[in-house]
């Protein structure tokens, strides 16, 4: 061998890693960090506000995981003003019974597999104050936005429990990552969103026990490639959204995509940036 082919082998030998090329994502908006540090590993429009849909109840979520003394055992009636809520409003349901006492551990399971509307405003009830149902949902929803402020989401305004907005309900992928990075620290959150289906059993109005159709988690992608979170979104005019969490070989990222053109797409889309975040960890 020459020395020059020698020379020639040992610089294709120490050559560094081709660097990961950026993915293409369909959404509008996506947002991806390192968990552990809360490095930014991948950003498109990450601080433009878009409407989150369903995406809203990890905030109703982390407001409810926050109470002092939060007994997750409690029981929450389920009142007809959630059932008309809903009905109202053409909702997604967790298809709760009115009269029926559900725990409140029950309405998270409710509200972030099934994404049940109906089961994040009994939570805004329970955890709101005031001395009617439509003042203690109000309160609650400006606890949400009281929590948004302290975690730094400064491009969020929150106008619902669940995503139903009035108009004012945005945020962006870094904000909604912030807040997913957070409230995944909180083991109960953490089992809930990584949970494919739950049955819960009820009490009804005559105190048996009611063994509810189980809840189906909304986000096809738990489990896929460490895949553990975290929720799925959607709307007329929000498309499709999902916040989403995976780990890796004990290392963890999480992300946003906001205004998919479609639930194919936003798969598509978040496998992408799972991939590439972790190359790029």
């Amino acid at each position: 061998m020459t020395t020059g082919a020698m020379i020639a082998t040992g610089v294709i030998g120490s050559a560094p890693a081709q660097a990961v090329t950026k993915p293409t994502i369909t959404a509008k908006g996506g947002f991806v960090m390192n968990s552990a540090n809360g490095k930014a590993l991948f950003t498109k429009a990450a601080d433009t506000k878009r409407l989150t849909a369903s995406t809203t109840k990890i905030m109703t979520a982390k407001v409810v995981l926050s109470q002092s003394n939060l007994n997750l055992d409690a029981k929450v009636t389920i009142k007809k003003a959630y059932s008309d809520y809903i009905v109202k409003n053409g909702a997604s349901s967790a298809n709760l019974i009115v009269g029926d006492k559900v725990t409140v551990r029950q309405l998270l399971y409710g509200m972030m597999l099934k994404s049940g509307c109906e089961a994040a405003m009994a939570l805004a009830d329970k955890f709101g104050s005031g001395s009617t149902v439509s003042a203690r949902t109000k309160n609650f929803i400006a606890k949400m936005n009281t929590t948004a402020k302290s975690l730094g989401m400064t491009n969020t305004k929150f106008d619902s429990f669940d995503g139903i907005s009035k108009g004012a309900n945005a945020s962006t992928p870094r904000d909604l990552t912030k807040l997913a990075r957070n409230v995944m620290k909180n083991a109960t959150f953490k089992k809930v969103v990584a949970t494919k289906s739950y049955t819960a059993k009820t009490i009804t109005k005559s105190g048996s026990t009611r063994t509810m159709a189980a809840w189906v988690n909304t986000n096809t992608l738990l489990g896929w490639k460490g895949t553990i979170g975290i929720k799925t979104g959607s709307g007329t005019e929000a498309k499709y959204c999902l916040v989403f969490s995976a780990t890796r070989s004990g290392k963890t990222i999480v992300g946003t995509v906001l205004t998919a053109s479609s639930e194919d797409n936003r798969t598509a889309d978040v496998k992408k940036l799972m991939n590439y975040g972790f190359a790029t960890l």
